[in-house]
């Protein structure tokens, strides 16, 4: 039966994105309060469990890679790339916010059929409705459908540079459909560039956060929905090298914290390696 919601760990994202901007000590990493209005979550939705304390290490690392990715579009844009793909968007939120940006780049975002059904419904129903630089883009990666064509159908333009955003999806991916998508990107047009979030391997997770990760894992498993790669930061490094990528450099979640977190004053910041960044130029 097709999805007809979005998944349970696309919710906790956007409320994770918009309790930053509500519990923690300003400034702000990234204000995201346009995810609450689409979650809808019901009231006290702050006192769940996965909301609590124990969280607060990777509800910081969602925000850091968040701002990481804004920065990174904006910093394109600016160069003159007008084209934003977001692989598994669930419930992202970038098109509504960054209205500074977006008029100058169209955002593709790409999901499940059923998922994209929803949104729709919910942009609708917020009264925010889907404008012409934002596409939704239906893919059913259970039969196969190819991702590019679909969003060449959408008006997605090959010759022209884009930004890829793939961000908490690989760890469901096996190593063989990892390197497939990044040939599909490294082939895209030159000045394209992939940021892809990826799990490092259990042993070299901060080892504060090390029993919340395999808590995680384990409930990733529980669901039906496996964690099934991870990869050491050399090894996904040399993988887009091997892929055809012309630049690649690796960001870890230590690196964030200093850019985005060095000085708060509620000790908040992402742990020093758990899921770390891929950024790669075509």
């Amino acid at each position: 039966m097709a999805q007809t919601q979005p998944d349970h760990t696309a919710v906790r994202t956007a409320l994770w994105r918009a309790l930053h901007a509500q519990a923690d000590a300003k400034p702000s990493v990234l204000v995201d309060t346009a995810g609450l209005d689409l979650a809808a979550p019901e009231p006290g939705w702050q006192q769940r469990p996965d909301m609590g304390p124990f969280t607060k290490p990777f509800r910081a690392s969602i925000v850091a890679r968040a701002r990481f990715l804004e920065d990174l579009v904006q910093e394109r844009v600016a160069l003159g790339t007008a084209q934003y793909v977001i692989l598994g968007a669930g419930l992202d939120t970038f098109a509504q916010r960054r209205t500074d940006l977006v008029p100058r780049t169209t955002v593709f975002e790409v999901d499940q059929p059923g998922t994209q059904a929803w949104k729709r419904e919910r942009l609708e129903r917020l009264g925010w409705g889907v404008p012409p630089h934002l596409r939704l883009v239906p893919v059913d990666f259970e039969k196969g459908e190819s991702w590019v064509s679909a969003l060449v159908a959408q008006g997605f333009d090959r010759r022209k540079p884009a930004v890829v955003a793939c961000t908490g999806v690989s760890m469901y991916l096996t190593q063989e459909a990892v390197a497939a998508l990044l040939q599909e990107v490294a082939d895209f047009a030159p000045g394209s560039v992939l940021a892809l979030s990826f799990l490092v391997p259990m042993e070299m997770v901060d080892a504060d956060i090390r029993v919340g990760v395999e808590r995680a894992a384990a409930g990733a498993a529980a669901g039906g929905t496996p964690w099934l790669s991870f990869f050491r930061p050399v090894e996904i490094v040399d993988l887009a090298m091997e892929c055809g990528f012309r630049e690649v450099r690796h960001v870890s979640s230590g690196d964030l914290a200093r850019q985005y977190f060095a000085g708060r004053s509620d000790g908040l910041r992402p742990p020093e390696s758990a899921e770390d960044l891929l950024v790669a130029s075509a």
